[in-house]
């Protein structure tokens, strides 16, 4: 590689990365810039500084290859296939899928799970990583088709300790040089390019500016191709601005007067349109046969020399006109016989500027060049000017093969072009709904709404407009407008379309009305009663369409049949062909409502479990949601923090920002019970900033809200939680009064909260602020009819009075808790009816009481209950033990990804088998456990079951 001006900085960041993999350490880099920054050449320099002692895969992100699905993905990881024996078999399976290998490969988007592929992809870069460092470069990170986007960022995102460095390189948004619609990803607008959309945040990065003037000179001397005066010189590098391909490029117009053309009116042009123009010029200068040839090289996308030289012969053009291409360096054929533009600018420069029938005729012979395939199909579709019924179809079927992959982008746009090339009304009315459901699942909401408001002008058919209105509704759900979704779905559900599609539109509905307010959940669950009457029992959907308004109605006060068991309702959807754990996942929330904790941690758990096992990754976060909140109901803190923080790092991974909410606010609440203020402001600014901006969408792509955040109810309840622990009763009063009586009343966190309040109300001195929640809660109580609940019921009572019946209600409640497995809830009450013993100066009465407490609180590390109660006991007359500095245990120093580790190594379970529950490199699982042995005070993992 040529020399590097002014780069010494960013050349000691590579140094850094490489130095971090030789070392065992994963690392990632994105490199960001303008064209023509030295992005490029910065990668050729990790590859001379990573010399032989590192192992090389690379690939380059292609403008016309954006709707291809995992078209750059097979390119990075090709020299790896060899090596796909090694991962998981649902890993394996959907990386095979991806790539199209062997007819028995689970497609990439089946079952709805592209996120494995991701997994899939870090896997086999540790593996390429087993025997040397791996340098893994992408350049053009813009023009990556998104299911090869996704899949690499979710791997960078979970690389620790394999030993791999991975450097992206990415345009600036705003900087895009796209062809204006001319390739395979301009179709329909759907070209990529711009570098903000891209879901890199909170990768590592480095901008490149331009080189600084002295290093700029030295450049410009180095490579101008004719002597420049000292105007020209001078005006050259102010225009350039320290942009080493300008200062390249622009000198090599020919001569003063080109460059006074290109380079004289500063800012009359953006710098990449007028390095275009230079690149252009250069074009120019050729025999007209190289012209052509050239264009057929910058329309196909693989630059494969044998299909140009085939479409190019269509034109009467032969391999001896690429000879002036390749003397004036525009062009070079590589050791894979293709044919590689000097930038990706030059071919945007051709394109753009060649006349429209000229290029509508180049893509015909390119199509007419390549074999049956998806590539031939998209050339002829960008050459037709007219309807074609034939090719239309054969449009559709690319976009079922790019939906079975993974690639709803490409997919939404070839039924948006196979809508426009069909002759019949109706048919291109069908494929354009198709084109806006992909478009959905892609996450371009803005995009999937143009599609319907097309689709739904040309047709009065009732289920096209209310698929169409579940594409709309789900684009408001992204963005946070709740009301607006669950309207737009209730009223779908209600055009007489059939019992299936509309009790799955209920179920959606369900989801926004939860977040909309308790009259919409009602709504819902009264229309899917009536649907529910029409729906076969064989329907997947019949026995949840059965269990969720005898879950939900009862805890909003309203009657409703009797609530089978969760095992029971799931086991019926099974027989009925419920095939996944993303099938059953509202039934582990609905669950929840109605105060059936257990159920839920046992459902959750085996459907937990199934996920692992199948490798549904994207339901993992929300099945991990709800089994956290059972572990913290049932006193089992630890666990639920691990269990939250593996979810909420898959959520983080996976670009599923609403559970990133929740889960994060979940956090917020256990770390409120430790006492952990830096940590529960930390947490709930992230659970009310996680969807404020970027709201998840179900491809992973991002939308605008300024909606409150879903985690919003536990948020508040974790501050309040902190407030109580710490004595601030009134802000702990003020918190819980709006979340028990606001629009999240119904939530689990709402309901569950009101015991809080009352004893916050009582010691305030302002009992009647808890009276109309506590009405409710007892309501909610009886109708969940579990001992757990009346024991909190009870308890409430005690505080709220009168003060005769205290101790009767106080020991009813500690007999209903013992059995219930519900230490932190058992303790709170031995502490009020302990603190309520001593005020009535029963010292002696209180002392076994408050010992119990403050020994629940002192093992589960909730340090604020634990000081309360050894303040009351010392007031009693009596020592209280000191203050513990942590948690009893070894365990308790581990991370809560080391103890998850380490609980498995315990069971006996390799690393390899570990990697593949939790989704890491094996690499990186020895890691957490050579980490996690002086911490135990152990030597092996021979001594991990002792501990366990």
């Amino acid at each position: 590689m040529g020399m590097l001006y002014g780069r010494e900085q960013e050349q000691a960041v590579v140094d850094a990365l490489l130095d971090g993999a030789r070392a065992g350490r994963s690392g990632v880099l994105v490199l960001r810039g303008e064209p023509g920054i030295g992005k490029t050449a910065l990668l050729e320099y990790a590859v001379a500084a990573a010399g032989e002692a590192f192992r090389v895969v690379r690939a380059t992100g292609v403008e016309y290859e954006a709707e291809l699905p995992f078209a750059g993905l097979s390119l990075l990881l090709a020299p790896g296939l060899d090596r796909l024996s090694v991962l998981p078999g649902p890993q394996r399976r959907s990386l095979e899928g991806a790539f199209g290998l062997g007819e028995d490969a689970a497609p990439a988007g089946a079952p709805g799970d592209r996120l494995l592929t991701g997994l899939a992809t870090l896997g086999l870069l540790a593996e390429l990583a087993s025997e040397q460092p791996l340098l893994c470069l992408v350049d053009d990170v813009q023009w990556l088709d998104r299911a090869s986007l996704d899949a690499l960022l979710l791997a960078a995102r979970r690389l620790q300790a394999e030993g791999v460095a991975l450097v992206l390189a990415v345009r600036d948004a705003g900087a895009s040089g796209a062809a204006g619609g001319s390739g395979i990803a301009g179709l329909a607008g759907a070209a990529g390019g711009a570098a903000d959309g891209l879901p890199l945040a909170g990768l590592p990065e480095l901008r490149l500016a331009g080189l600084p003037e002295p290093a700029a000179a030295r450049l410009l001397d180095a490579r101008a191709a004719v002597e420049l005066t000292g105007g020209v010189r001078r005006r050259l590098l102010a225009e350039a601005a320290g942009n080493p391909l300008a200062l390249t490029e622009l000198p090599v117009t020919a001569g003063e007067s080109a460059v006074g053309d290109t380079a004289a009116a500063p800012g009359a042009l953006p710098l990449t349109s007028r390095l275009q123009i230079a690149f252009h010029g250069q074009v120019t200068g050729l025999p007209p046969a190289t012209q052509n040839l050239l264009l057929v090289a910058a329309a196909e996308e693989n630059g494969d020399l044998a299909v140009v030289l085939a479409a190019a012969a269509a034109l009467g053009v032969t391999a001896e006109h690429l000879a002036p291409a390749e003397e004036s360096g525009l062009v070079h054929v590589d050791t894979d016989r293709r044919l590689v533009f000097r930038h990706p600018l030059l071919r945007a420069a051709i394109l753009q500027r060649a006349p429209l029938q000229q290029k509508l005729t180049v893509h015909r012979v390119i199509g007419e060049a390549l074999e049956d395939g998806d590539r031939r199909t998209w050339h002829l579709a960008l050459a037709a000017t007219a309807p074609d019924a034939e090719l239309a179809d054969a449009l559709e079927r690319t976009a079922v093969r790019a939906e079975a992959r993974g690639g709803h982008g490409g997919a939404a746009a070839a039924y948006e072009r196979a809508a426009r090339l069909t002759p019949d009304r109706d048919g291109a009315t069908r494929r354009l709904v198709l084109a806006a459901e992909a478009a959905t699942e892609e996450g371009k909401l803005e995009q999937a709404e143009a599609l319907a408001e097309r689709a739904g002008a040309r047709t009065d058919d009732a289920l096209a407009h209310a698929l169409l209105d579940h594409v709309r509704a789900t684009a408001h759900f992204w963005r946070g407008s709740y009301p607006t979704a669950y309207r737009l779905l209730l009223d779908a559900a209600g055009t007489g379309i059939e019992p299936s599609h509309a009790a799955r539109m209920l179920f959606q509905a369900f989801h926004a009305a939860w977040y909309a307010g308790e009259e919409p959940v009602v709504a819902v669950l009264d229309r899917l009663a009536a649907v529910l009457a029409e729906l076969p029992e064989g329907d997947p959907l019949t026995p949840l369409a059965r269990h969720l308004p005898a879950a939900v109605l009862p805890a909003l006060g309203r009657p409703a049949g009797p609530l089978p068991a969760a095992r029971d309702t799931a086991a019926a959807a099974r027989r009925a062909g419920a095939e996944t754990p993303g099938d059953l996942v509202q039934l582990c929330g609905a669950t929840l409502i109605l105060g059936r904790d257990a159920e839920t941690a046992e459902l959750a758990a085996e459907l937990v479990a199934e996920a692992r096992a199948k490798g549904t990754v994207g339901v993992l976060p929300t099945l991990q949601f709800f089994a956290a909140e059972a572990e913290l109901f049932h006193g089992r803190h630890r666990d639920a923090e691990v269990t939250a923080t593996e979810a909420l790092a898959l959520a983080r991974d996976t670009g599923q920002h609403q559970w990133v909410s929740q889960l994060s606010a979940l956090l917020a609440c256990l770390a409120a019970l430790a006492g952990d203020a830096d940590q529960v402001a930390a947490l709930t600014a992230t659970a009310r900033t996680a969807t404020a901006l970027t709201t998840t969408t179900p491809g992973g792509g991002t939308a605008g809200s300024a909606a409150a955040a879903p985690g919003e109810p536990w948020a508040q309840w974790a501050l309040a939680l902190l407030d109580l622990g710490h004595g601030r009763a009134g802000d702990a009063a003020d918190r819980l009064q709006g979340l028990t009586t606001g629009p999240y009343r119904h939530h689990v966190s709402g309901t569950r909260a009101v015991p809080d309040l009352v004893e916050a109300a009582v010691r305030l001195g302002a009992p009647e602020r808890a009276a109309e929640p506590y009405e409710r809660f007892a309501r909610w109580a009886g109708a969940a009819a579990v001992p757990w609940a009346e024991a909190l019921r009870l308890r409430c009572q005690a505080l709220l009075g009168p003060d005769e019946l205290a101790e009767s209600a106080y020991r009813a409640a500690l007999g209903l808790h013992d059995g219930t497995h519900r230490p932190f809830e058992q303790a709170r009450t031995a502490l009020l009816y302990g603190e309520w013993l001593r005020r009535e100066r029963r010292r002696t009465d209180a002392r076994p009481h408050l010992r119990a407490a403050l020994e629940t609180f002192e093992r589960l590390g909730a340090r604020p209950w634990a000081d309360r109660a050894r303040t009351e006991l010392t007031a009693t007359g009596t020592s209280a033990p000191a203050p513990a500095d942590a948690p009893a245990g070894a365990l308790t120093a581990l991370t809560p990804q080391e103890l998850q580790i380490a609980r498995l190594a315990a069971q006996g379970l390799t690393n390899r088998d570990i990697a593949a529950q939790l989704f890491l490199s094996p690499r990186t699982v020895g890691h957490h456990l050579y980490k996690a042995y002086p911490k135990l005070g152990i030597a092996s993992r021979t001594d991990l079951p002792a501990l366990f």
